[in-house]
Protein backbone atom coordinates (compact mmCIF):
# COMPACT_ATOMS: atom_id res chain seq x y z
CA UNK A 1 0.00 0.00 0.00
CA UNK A 2 1.49 3.40 -1.11
CA UNK A 3 2.29 5.93 2.17
CA UNK A 4 1.07 9.53 0.93
CA UNK A 5 3.86 11.88 2.07
CA UNK A 6 0.94 13.02 4.99
CA UNK A 7 0.82 9.86 6.20
CA UNK A 8 4.18 9.41 6.55
CA UNK A 9 5.01 12.61 8.07
CA UNK A 10 2.85 11.60 11.23
CA UNK A 11 4.89 7.68 11.21
CA UNK A 12 8.00 9.38 11.40
CA UNK A 13 6.16 11.51 14.75
CA UNK A 14 5.07 8.21 16.44
CA UNK A 15 7.81 6.05 15.31
CA UNK A 16 10.34 8.58 17.00
CA UNK A 17 8.20 9.03 20.00
CA UNK A 18 7.74 5.48 20.25
CA UNK A 19 8.53 2.42 17.83
CA UNK A 20 6.19 0.04 19.89
CA UNK A 21 3.06 2.51 18.36
CA UNK A 22 4.29 2.13 14.74
CA UNK A 23 5.02 -1.22 14.68
CA UNK A 24 1.39 -1.71 16.36
CA UNK A 25 -0.21 0.15 13.40
CA UNK A 26 -1.89 -1.91 10.80
CA UNK A 27 -0.97 -1.52 6.89
CA UNK A 28 -4.51 0.78 7.15
CA UNK A 29 -2.90 2.94 9.95
CA UNK A 30 0.16 3.16 8.71
CA UNK A 31 -1.27 4.72 5.42
CA UNK A 32 -4.18 7.02 7.06
CA UNK A 33 -3.85 10.55 7.58
CA UNK A 34 -6.11 13.88 7.82
CA UNK A 35 -5.45 15.63 4.69
CA UNK A 36 -3.77 19.38 5.17
CA UNK A 37 -4.79 20.61 1.73
CA UNK A 38 -7.50 20.20 -0.28
CA UNK A 39 -11.34 21.16 0.67
CA UNK A 40 -11.28 20.83 4.12
CA UNK A 41 -7.90 23.09 4.40
CA UNK A 42 -8.86 25.27 2.27
CA UNK A 43 -12.39 26.02 3.75
CA UNK A 44 -10.50 26.59 6.77
CA UNK A 45 -8.60 28.98 5.62
CA UNK A 46 -11.39 30.84 3.87
CA UNK A 47 -13.75 31.23 6.91
CA UNK A 48 -14.69 34.57 8.54
CA UNK A 49 -14.15 35.68 4.53
CA UNK A 50 -16.74 38.27 3.60
CA UNK A 51 -17.38 36.32 0.38
CA UNK A 52 -16.90 32.91 1.00
CA UNK A 53 -17.68 30.15 -1.74
CA UNK A 54 -16.10 26.73 -0.41
CA UNK A 55 -17.87 25.37 2.10
CA UNK A 56 -20.24 22.60 0.75
CA UNK A 57 -23.45 23.85 2.59
CA UNK A 58 -26.35 26.57 1.39
CA UNK A 59 -26.61 29.69 4.00
CA UNK A 60 -29.14 32.08 4.60
CA UNK A 61 -29.02 35.47 3.36
CA UNK A 62 -28.14 36.51 6.44
CA UNK A 63 -25.67 33.67 6.26
CA UNK A 64 -27.13 31.08 8.87
CA UNK A 65 -27.12 27.56 7.79
CA UNK A 66 -30.35 27.13 5.43
CA UNK A 67 -33.13 25.10 7.19
CA UNK A 68 -36.38 23.79 6.91
CA UNK A 69 -38.82 25.27 9.40
CA UNK A 70 -40.72 21.90 10.22
CA UNK A 71 -36.77 20.51 11.51
CA UNK A 72 -36.23 23.95 12.88
CA UNK A 73 -39.02 24.42 15.27
CA UNK A 74 -38.25 21.40 16.79
CA UNK A 75 -34.81 22.00 18.16
CA UNK A 76 -33.87 24.79 20.86
CA UNK A 77 -30.31 24.71 19.47
CA UNK A 78 -28.50 27.72 17.36
CA UNK A 79 -28.63 26.95 13.59
CA UNK A 80 -24.71 26.94 13.38
CA UNK A 81 -24.94 24.11 16.54
CA UNK A 82 -27.40 21.48 14.35
CA UNK A 83 -27.32 21.97 10.74
CA UNK A 84 -23.56 22.51 9.85
CA UNK A 85 -21.03 20.02 9.03
CA UNK A 86 -19.16 19.40 12.60
CA UNK A 87 -15.27 18.77 12.10
CA UNK A 88 -14.10 15.28 11.60
CA UNK A 89 -11.98 15.72 14.83
CA UNK A 90 -15.38 16.22 16.05
CA UNK A 91 -16.74 19.30 17.86
CA UNK A 92 -13.67 21.50 19.47
CA UNK A 93 -15.72 22.20 22.66
CA UNK A 94 -17.17 18.82 23.47
CA UNK A 95 -13.84 17.55 22.64
CA UNK A 96 -12.35 19.42 25.39
CA UNK A 97 -15.07 18.74 28.17
CA UNK A 98 -15.21 15.06 27.39
CA UNK A 99 -11.30 15.02 27.87
CA UNK A 100 -12.00 17.29 31.31
CA UNK A 101 -14.49 14.45 32.11
CA UNK A 102 -12.26 11.34 31.76
CA UNK A 103 -9.63 13.57 33.80
CA UNK A 104 -12.47 13.60 36.77
CA UNK A 105 -13.78 10.47 36.32
CA UNK A 106 -10.18 8.69 36.50
CA UNK A 107 -7.69 10.33 39.15
CA UNK A 108 -5.23 7.30 37.67
CA UNK A 109 -4.80 8.96 34.40
CA UNK A 110 -1.14 10.58 34.87
CA UNK A 111 0.19 10.70 31.65
CA UNK A 112 -0.29 13.07 29.16
CA UNK A 113 -3.49 11.53 26.42
CA UNK A 114 -4.32 12.68 23.77
CA UNK A 115 -7.64 14.90 22.70
CA UNK A 116 -10.80 12.56 22.88
CA UNK A 117 -11.66 12.13 18.60
CA UNK A 118 -15.56 12.13 17.89
CA UNK A 119 -16.85 8.80 16.54
CA UNK A 120 -20.09 7.58 15.50
CA UNK A 121 -20.80 5.76 19.20
CA UNK A 122 -18.68 2.99 20.53
CA UNK A 123 -19.53 0.45 17.32
CA UNK A 124 -17.94 3.04 15.42
CA UNK A 125 -15.08 3.61 17.27
CA UNK A 126 -14.34 0.19 17.99
CA UNK A 127 -14.48 -0.18 13.80
CA UNK A 128 -11.95 3.20 13.86
CA UNK A 129 -9.70 1.37 16.37
CA UNK A 130 -9.59 -1.80 14.32
CA UNK A 131 -8.97 0.21 10.81
CA UNK A 132 -5.77 1.78 13.39
CA UNK A 133 -4.46 -1.35 14.37
CA UNK A 134 -6.07 -4.56 12.70
CA UNK A 135 -4.57 -6.54 10.15
CA UNK A 136 -5.99 -9.56 8.27
CA UNK A 137 -5.12 -12.50 10.33
CA UNK A 138 -4.38 -10.50 13.66
CA UNK A 139 -5.97 -12.42 16.74
CA UNK A 140 -7.63 -10.05 19.15
CA UNK A 141 -7.61 -11.84 22.79
CA UNK A 142 -11.13 -11.13 24.28
CA UNK A 143 -12.75 -13.24 27.37
CA UNK A 144 -15.23 -16.03 26.68
CA UNK A 145 -18.19 -13.99 27.29
CA UNK A 146 -18.32 -11.33 25.02
CA UNK A 147 -20.29 -8.90 23.11
CA UNK A 148 -21.56 -10.59 19.64
CA UNK A 149 -20.96 -7.68 17.20
CA UNK A 150 -17.14 -8.10 18.26
CA UNK A 151 -17.42 -10.68 15.69
CA UNK A 152 -19.00 -8.42 12.66
CA UNK A 153 -16.52 -5.49 13.52
CA UNK A 154 -13.48 -7.02 13.80
CA UNK A 155 -13.54 -10.27 12.07
CA UNK A 156 -16.03 -9.74 9.04
CA UNK A 157 -14.84 -6.04 8.74
CA UNK A 158 -10.99 -6.81 8.99
CA UNK A 159 -10.13 -9.96 8.60
CA UNK A 160 -8.77 -10.19 12.64
CA UNK A 161 -9.36 -13.59 14.63
CA UNK A 162 -11.14 -13.13 17.95
CA UNK A 163 -9.32 -15.62 20.12
CA UNK A 164 -11.29 -15.86 23.92
CA UNK A 165 -9.86 -17.15 27.43
CA UNK A 166 -11.88 -18.07 30.36
CA UNK A 167 -13.92 -15.35 31.55
CA UNK A 168 -14.64 -16.83 34.70
CA UNK A 169 -12.87 -19.55 37.52
CA UNK A 170 -14.33 -20.28 40.65
CA UNK A 171 -16.31 -17.37 40.89
CA UNK A 172 -13.33 -14.34 39.85
CA UNK A 173 -11.66 -13.40 36.58
CA UNK A 174 -10.05 -15.89 35.06
CA UNK A 175 -6.56 -14.49 35.13
CA UNK A 176 -4.22 -17.33 34.72
CA UNK A 177 -6.28 -17.79 31.66
CA UNK A 178 -5.59 -14.38 30.19
CA UNK A 179 -1.26 -14.67 30.99
CA UNK A 180 -1.32 -17.90 29.03
CA UNK A 181 -2.59 -16.20 26.13
CA UNK A 182 -0.84 -13.14 26.69
CA UNK A 183 2.97 -15.26 27.12
CA UNK A 184 3.06 -15.80 23.09
CA UNK A 185 5.39 -13.84 20.95
CA UNK A 186 4.90 -11.25 18.71
CA UNK A 187 2.20 -8.37 18.27
CA UNK A 188 -0.86 -8.50 20.42
CA UNK A 189 -4.11 -6.44 20.58
CA UNK A 190 -6.16 -7.29 24.24
CA UNK A 191 -9.64 -6.42 24.52
CA UNK A 192 -11.20 -5.42 27.37
CA UNK A 193 -14.80 -4.49 28.33
CA UNK A 194 -15.33 -3.67 31.88
CA UNK A 195 -18.61 -3.46 32.87
CA UNK A 196 -18.53 -6.25 30.62
CA UNK A 197 -21.19 -7.31 28.13
CA UNK A 198 -23.15 -9.71 28.82
CA UNK A 199 -21.63 -11.15 32.26
CA UNK A 200 -22.70 -7.91 34.14
CA UNK A 201 -18.89 -8.14 35.93
CA UNK A 202 -16.55 -5.60 36.19
CA UNK A 203 -13.21 -6.70 38.13
CA UNK A 204 -11.98 -6.03 41.84
CA UNK A 205 -9.37 -3.51 43.23
CA UNK A 206 -6.90 -7.17 43.28
CA UNK A 207 -8.41 -8.81 39.91
CA UNK A 208 -7.75 -5.59 38.17
CA UNK A 209 -3.88 -5.56 39.23
CA UNK A 210 -3.24 -9.32 38.45
CA UNK A 211 -4.85 -7.92 34.82
CA UNK A 212 -1.98 -5.51 34.80
CA UNK A 213 0.65 -7.50 35.91
CA UNK A 214 -0.31 -10.01 33.12
CA UNK A 215 -0.33 -7.31 30.29
CA UNK A 216 3.27 -6.04 32.17
CA UNK A 217 5.08 -9.78 31.73
CA UNK A 218 3.95 -9.52 28.22
CA UNK A 219 5.20 -6.48 27.58
CA UNK A 220 8.82 -7.23 29.51
CA UNK A 221 9.14 -10.40 27.07
CA UNK A 222 9.36 -7.62 24.32
CA UNK A 223 5.38 -7.93 22.82
CA UNK A 224 4.04 -4.84 21.50
CA UNK A 225 0.22 -4.59 22.93
CA UNK A 226 -2.46 -2.51 21.64
CA UNK A 227 -4.81 -2.39 24.59
CA UNK A 228 -8.79 -1.71 23.64
CA UNK A 229 -10.39 -0.38 26.65
CA UNK A 230 -14.23 -0.15 25.62
CA UNK A 231 -15.95 1.29 28.45
CA UNK A 232 -19.48 1.54 27.47
CA UNK A 233 -21.08 0.86 30.74
CA UNK A 234 -18.36 3.05 32.69
CA UNK A 235 -19.28 3.87 36.11
CA UNK A 236 -22.07 1.64 36.38
CA UNK A 237 -20.98 -0.27 39.50
CA UNK A 238 -22.75 -1.25 41.92
CA UNK A 239 -20.77 -3.18 44.80
CA UNK A 240 -18.02 -1.77 47.30
CA UNK A 241 -14.04 -3.42 46.38
CA UNK A 242 -14.96 -3.29 42.62
CA UNK A 243 -12.90 -1.29 40.17
CA UNK A 244 -14.39 2.23 39.63
CA UNK A 245 -11.68 3.70 37.47
CA UNK A 246 -10.93 2.49 33.96
CA UNK A 247 -7.91 0.24 33.17
CA UNK A 248 -6.71 3.12 30.60
CA UNK A 249 -5.37 5.16 32.76
CA UNK A 250 -2.89 2.67 34.56
CA UNK A 251 -2.32 0.71 31.31
CA UNK A 252 -0.83 4.04 29.79
CA UNK A 253 1.93 4.28 32.09
CA UNK A 254 1.93 0.35 32.26
CA UNK A 255 5.01 -0.21 29.93
CA UNK A 256 6.69 1.47 27.06
CA UNK A 257 5.20 -1.38 24.44
CA UNK A 258 1.61 -0.82 25.39
CA UNK A 259 -0.64 1.64 24.16
CA UNK A 260 -3.69 1.74 26.33
CA UNK A 261 -7.12 2.60 23.40
CA UNK A 262 -10.12 4.43 25.58
CA UNK A 263 -13.23 3.53 23.82
CA UNK A 264 -15.86 5.11 25.55
CA UNK A 265 -18.84 7.97 25.19
CA UNK A 266 -22.47 8.86 26.46
CA UNK A 267 -24.33 6.19 24.72
CA UNK A 268 -25.06 4.48 27.95
CA UNK A 269 -23.29 6.94 30.81
CA UNK A 270 -25.64 9.48 28.98
CA UNK A 271 -28.48 7.28 28.08
CA UNK A 272 -28.49 8.52 24.75
CA UNK A 273 -28.60 5.35 22.78
CA UNK A 274 -29.75 6.73 19.18
CA UNK A 275 -27.30 9.80 19.56
CA UNK A 276 -24.51 8.29 18.12
CA UNK A 277 -21.64 10.24 19.44
CA UNK A 278 -18.48 7.69 21.40
CA UNK A 279 -14.69 9.14 21.42
CA UNK A 280 -11.23 7.22 20.77
CA UNK A 281 -8.75 8.69 23.39
CA UNK A 282 -4.96 7.53 23.06
CA UNK A 283 -2.40 7.16 25.85
CA UNK A 284 0.97 5.36 26.31
CA UNK A 285 4.25 6.07 28.31
CA UNK A 286 6.27 8.74 27.14
CA UNK A 287 4.18 10.01 24.82
CA UNK A 288 4.34 13.60 23.39
CA UNK A 289 2.15 16.17 22.17
CA UNK A 290 3.28 15.74 18.89
CA UNK A 291 2.32 12.18 18.97
CA UNK A 292 -0.81 13.14 20.48
CA UNK A 293 -1.80 15.14 17.85
CA UNK A 294 -0.11 12.29 15.09
CA UNK A 295 -2.91 9.81 16.58
CA UNK A 296 -5.64 11.91 16.49
CA UNK A 297 -4.84 12.91 12.85
CA UNK A 298 -5.14 9.47 11.86
CA UNK A 299 -8.16 8.78 13.53
CA UNK A 300 -9.59 12.13 12.17
CA UNK A 301 -8.85 10.98 8.72
CA UNK A 302 -10.18 7.47 9.27
CA UNK A 303 -13.47 9.13 10.63
CA UNK A 304 -13.19 11.65 7.25
CA UNK A 305 -12.63 8.27 5.02
CA UNK A 306 -15.39 6.37 6.62
CA UNK A 307 -18.78 8.78 7.52
CA UNK A 308 -17.22 11.78 7.31
CA UNK A 309 -18.11 13.59 10.58
CA UNK A 310 -20.35 12.58 13.49
CA UNK A 311 -23.57 14.57 13.63
CA UNK A 312 -23.26 17.93 15.71
CA UNK A 313 -26.82 18.15 16.43
CA UNK A 314 -26.18 15.11 19.03
CA UNK A 315 -22.69 16.67 19.91
CA UNK A 316 -24.34 20.16 20.45
CA UNK A 317 -27.27 18.21 22.78
CA UNK A 318 -24.09 15.98 24.84
CA UNK A 319 -22.38 19.42 25.41
CA UNK A 320 -25.14 21.27 26.50
CA UNK A 321 -25.85 18.16 28.92
CA UNK A 322 -22.49 17.88 30.39
CA UNK A 323 -22.66 21.75 30.92
CA UNK A 324 -25.89 22.03 32.71
CA UNK A 325 -26.39 22.38 36.59
CA UNK A 326 -28.79 19.32 36.25
CA UNK A 327 -26.51 16.54 34.99
CA UNK A 328 -24.75 15.72 37.95
CA UNK A 329 -28.08 15.30 39.61
CA UNK A 330 -30.00 13.35 36.92
CA UNK A 331 -27.45 10.53 36.49
CA UNK A 332 -27.33 10.38 40.72
CA UNK A 333 -31.41 9.49 40.00
CA UNK A 334 -30.76 6.92 37.27
CA UNK A 335 -27.48 5.10 38.87
CA UNK A 336 -29.81 4.94 41.76
CA UNK A 337 -32.66 3.18 39.54
CA UNK A 338 -30.19 0.53 37.77
CA UNK A 339 -28.85 -0.08 41.30
CA UNK A 340 -31.89 -0.70 42.97
CA UNK A 341 -32.97 -3.07 39.97
CA UNK A 342 -29.76 -4.58 40.43
CA UNK A 343 -30.37 -5.40 44.32
CA UNK A 344 -33.41 -6.92 43.48
CA UNK A 345 -32.06 -9.42 41.62
CA UNK A 346 -29.53 -10.45 44.13
CA UNK A 347 -32.36 -10.45 46.48
CA UNK A 348 -34.49 -12.76 44.23
CA UNK A 349 -31.60 -15.13 42.91
CA UNK A 350 -30.91 -16.01 46.74
CA UNK A 351 -33.64 -18.34 46.87
CA UNK A 352 -32.01 -21.71 47.07
CA UNK A 353 -34.90 -23.72 44.71
CA UNK A 354 -33.49 -21.74 41.85
CA UNK A 355 -30.39 -24.08 41.68
CA UNK A 356 -32.67 -26.70 40.49
CA UNK A 357 -32.47 -25.14 37.17
CA UNK A 358 -29.96 -22.18 36.89
CA UNK A 359 -27.05 -20.76 38.40
CA UNK A 360 -25.58 -16.94 38.38
CA UNK A 361 -22.41 -16.20 36.78
CA UNK A 362 -20.42 -13.66 38.96
CA UNK A 363 -22.08 -10.10 38.25
CA UNK A 364 -21.61 -7.18 40.14
CA UNK A 365 -22.18 -3.76 37.52
CA UNK A 366 -23.57 -2.77 33.96
CA UNK A 367 -26.66 -3.86 32.38
CA UNK A 368 -26.53 -7.15 32.49
CA UNK A 369 -26.18 -10.02 33.79
CA UNK A 370 -26.36 -14.56 32.98
CA UNK A 371 -27.55 -17.44 34.04
CA UNK A 372 -26.21 -20.69 33.01
CA UNK A 373 -28.66 -23.56 32.82
CA UNK A 374 -28.31 -27.27 34.27
CA UNK A 375 -30.45 -29.11 31.92
CA UNK A 376 -32.58 -27.19 29.50
CA UNK A 377 -31.36 -25.39 26.32
CA UNK A 378 -30.97 -21.94 26.54
CA UNK A 379 -33.00 -21.32 23.00
CA UNK A 380 -35.67 -23.65 24.01
CA UNK A 381 -36.60 -22.14 26.86
CA UNK A 382 -35.98 -18.99 25.52
CA UNK A 383 -38.60 -20.08 22.49
CA UNK A 384 -40.58 -20.91 25.69
CA UNK A 385 -40.50 -17.69 27.09
CA UNK A 386 -41.88 -16.21 24.53
CA UNK A 387 -44.52 -18.36 23.41
CA UNK A 388 -45.92 -18.97 26.90
CA UNK A 389 -44.61 -16.35 29.85
CA UNK A 390 -44.65 -13.42 27.73
CA UNK A 391 -40.93 -12.79 28.36
CA UNK A 392 -37.86 -12.20 26.37
CA UNK A 393 -34.37 -13.09 27.15
CA UNK A 394 -31.09 -13.31 24.80
CA UNK A 395 -29.96 -16.63 24.56
CA UNK A 396 -25.91 -17.38 24.07
CA UNK A 397 -25.15 -20.97 24.11
CA UNK A 398 -25.99 -22.44 27.22
CA UNK A 399 -26.30 -19.26 28.93
CA UNK A 400 -29.43 -16.59 29.53
CA UNK A 401 -28.43 -13.31 29.14
CA UNK A 402 -30.95 -11.11 31.13
CA UNK A 403 -30.79 -7.16 30.49
CA UNK A 404 -32.44 -5.89 34.13
CA UNK A 405 -31.85 -2.30 32.68
CA UNK A 406 -34.70 -2.49 30.96
CA UNK A 407 -37.02 -4.81 33.80
CA UNK A 408 -39.43 -2.56 36.24
CA UNK A 409 -38.08 -3.36 39.86
CA UNK A 410 -41.23 -4.88 40.58
CA UNK A 411 -41.58 -7.09 37.58
CA UNK A 412 -37.84 -8.66 38.40
CA UNK A 413 -39.18 -11.67 40.95
CA UNK A 414 -41.69 -12.83 38.15
CA UNK A 415 -39.15 -12.34 35.73
CA UNK A 416 -36.60 -15.30 37.77
CA UNK A 417 -39.95 -17.15 38.38
CA UNK A 418 -40.76 -17.43 34.53
CA UNK A 419 -37.40 -18.14 33.65
CA UNK A 420 -37.44 -20.50 36.23
CA UNK A 421 -40.90 -22.33 35.24
CA UNK A 422 -39.58 -22.51 31.64
CA UNK A 423 -36.73 -24.64 32.12
CA UNK A 424 -38.51 -26.72 34.48
CA UNK A 425 -40.93 -27.47 31.68
CA UNK A 426 -38.53 -27.94 29.21
CA UNK A 427 -36.45 -30.15 31.31
CA UNK A 428 -38.88 -32.18 32.36
CA UNK A 429 -41.18 -31.72 29.24
CA UNK A 430 -44.50 -30.83 31.72
CA UNK A 431 -46.88 -27.85 31.18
Amino acid sequence: MAINPQAAELNNVLGHNNPAVLRLLSDRGKAIYFPKEGIVAQSAEAKGKRINATAGIAVEDDGSPMHLKPIAEKILLDPKDVFTYASSFGKQELREDWKQHIKDENPSVTERMSMPVATGALTHGLSVAGYLFVNPGDRIYICDKFWGNYRLIFEATYGAQLETYNTFAEGHLDIQSLREKLKRPGKKILLLNFPNNPAGYSPTIDEADSILDAVRESADEGNDIAVLVDDAYFGLTYEPGILRESLFGRLARLHKNVIAVKIDGPTKEAYVWGLRVGFLTFSYQGISEEACKALEAKTAGAVRGTISNVAHLSQSLILHALRSAEYATEKKRTYAILKARYDEVKRVLSDPRFADEFMALPFNAGYFMCVQLSHADAETVRNTLLARYDTGVISQKNLLRIAFSSVKKQDIPELFDNIYRACNEVHYGSK
